[in-house]
């Protein structure tokens, strides 16, 4: 009994990683820009990591370098007003961009979860009422309504998870309802229902498999904007508080102030957010037309495009083929006659 069991644990890995596998490879396969952002998104989780290591300085270590220095082989990102250099502030940026997105992004992704299977399942006047509320929410422009929120409870890292993942996750309740609407009409539900399966296990067993992949398709894009919002908050002087590293506030602060005797200290930390921003959201649009159902079959889906190609010049190569029979059929009846 032992062994079996032993067995079929080491199948379901198996199992697991060549699933995992399999999308990898489909990725660089059929997207390579996708799998350009999955390069990047990997390069950054391994800056976040592994930020004590090779970051040269530490992000706050004031005085030890001259200040506005330049770019150099000794300082290639150059040092800002106080000598601190900028290369060790971009790679520890990272790893503060890296932690908010994902942590925010989990706290978004639950509670989307958890508002819109409770409202989609039980439905009925609950789920009219509560949608009312999250209606009446998302009215309110992001912006403004972060800035407000940021305001009251004023700048820190709590804080800002707070908000970022609460506004995100209120925000996706309406699409996670809409998926939950479409799976709860599937056999297997009205059968667990039948034999007297309770709603929590349901909803553990049935519903959130299958949400699954669009789970992590969500995840995905909902990070970028997430680390955009927060550089956004940072810039505006509501976000994290110094001497936290973060790229929008080395934006804002002293790379505005010293944007023209000292570019270099607006660019790097500018062009570092945006390449995290362009490579988490074009590895989140592969993962969508790959993993998404509803575009498997439509018009994004993965080789759609090539197969509608090779039909097209195929029904052109077999009109061909019947125009010159018929001018065969002709030329030979005319010879006839």
């Amino acid at each position: 009994m032992a062994v079996v069991t032993e067995a079929s644990s080491t199948l379901s890995k198996r199992s697991g990683v060549q699933y995992w596998w399999y999308w990898i490879v489909r990725l660089f396969l059929k997207k390579p820009l996708g799998a350009i952002g999955l390069v990047l998104v990997v390069l950054l989780c391994f800056l976040a990591l592994l930020a004590p290591v090779l970051a040269p300085e530490g992000y706050n270590a004031i005085g030890q370098l001259p200040r506005l220095q330049a770019s150099s082989p000794g300082y290639l990102m150059g040092t800002d007003e106080l000598g601190r250099s900028v290369l060790s502030r971009v790679i520890w940026g990272a790893r503060l961009s890296m932690f908010v997105g994902i942590v925010a992004t989990a706290a978004s992704t639950i509670i989307s979860l958890t508002f819109g299977m409770t409202s989609a399942y039980i439905g009925g006047k609950f789920d009219l009422i509560f949608q009312r509320f999250i209606d009446g929410y998302t009215c309110f422009p992001d912006l403004p309504l972060l800035i407000m929120l940021m305001a009251v409870l004023g700048p820190g890292m709590l804080q800002i998870l707070l908000v970022l993942g609460v506004n995100a996750g209120i925000q996706g309740t309406r699409g996670s309802r809409a998926l939950i609407f479409m799976i709860k009409e599937n056999q297997y539900i009205h059968a667990s229902e039948a034999i007297g399966a309770r709603t929590w296990w349901v909803m553990w067993k049935h519903l959130l498999p299958n949400l699954a992949p669009l789970i992590i398709v969500g995840f995905t894009m909902g990070m970028g904007g997430v680390i955009l919002a927060e550089a956004g908050l940072s810039f505006l002087g509501l976000g994290l508080p110094d001497p936290f590293p973060s790229w929008g506030k080395m934006i804002s602060g002293p790379g505005r102030s010293f944007m023209v005797i000292a570019p270099w200290m607006l660019f790097y930390p500018g062009l570092a957010l945006a390449i995290a921003i362009f490579g988490i959201n074009i590895f989140g649009d592969a993962l969508r037309d790959l993993m998404d159902p509803r575009l498997r079959g439509g018009l994004g889906g993965y080789g759609l495009g090539y197969r509608m190609a090779r039909m097209e010049k195929g029904r052109e190569k077999r009109m061909k083929m019947q125009k010159k029979a018929r001018e065969t059929a002709q030329n030979t009846g005319k010879t006839k006659n």
